[in-house]
């Protein structure tokens, strides 16, 4: 993507809290509610398209909009799907960044796991299960060790994770915000 245009996290903590109700929040409704910039408007990259990123933005002027997630994949997954809108601009190293800049954040009072971790504990039991069934019942279940290796490898290659797409769809990180 030669047209992507990005912001630094120093650069839109300059800009804020006037930014803030320009800034869409990409990460799931659980990591949200967890923790979020004050101002920023909602939507999960799941449920993310342009016509509903317009409906977010009544106003017809060319004012940047900000993708935000946990660390940028999320957003630059947004910018493919937005196909080309010159109004996005991706906020570099997401959340995670603009912390490290000191940027101030509203915690929430539930105890929800990051999507990460999600994703890290659920290929740890898929091993941990292959590994004790292929052991006790049959050494077929090792494949399922394997399986699971090969996946996190290329998703480490492709900078995809499809065990973290599948989560971000599960009830409990698409529940509706209070």
């Amino acid at each position: 993507m030669t047209n992507t245009k990005k912001i630094s996290a120093e650069d839109y903590l300059r800009t804020l809290p006037e930014s803030a109700a320009n800034t869409v929040d990409l990460r799931t409704p659980a990591e949200r509610g967890e923790e979020h910039i004050v101002g920023t408007r909602h939507l999960p990259l799941g449920a993310f398209s342009g016509a509903k990123l317009e409906a977010l933005f009544t106003h017809s002027d060319d004012s940047p909009i900000y993708l935000l997630c946990q660390s940028g994949r999320r957003a630059e997954m947004a910018l493919q799907q937005a196909q080309g809108d010159t109004r996005l601009h991706i906020i570099e190293g997401g959340l995670n960044a603009l912390k490290q800049c000191g940027c101030p954040t509203r915690l929430g009072e539930g105890n929800a796991i990051s999507l990460e971790r999600q994703v890290r504990i659920t290929a740890g039991l898929l091993v941990l299960t292959g590994v004790v069934l292929g052991a006790l019942l049959n050494p077929m279940f090792y494949a399922l060790s394997g399986f699971v290796g090969a996946g996190l490898t290329f998703a480490g290659i492709t900078d995809t994770c499809a065990m973290g797409m599948l989560l971000a769809r599960m009830p409990w990180n698409t529940r509706t915000e209070n």
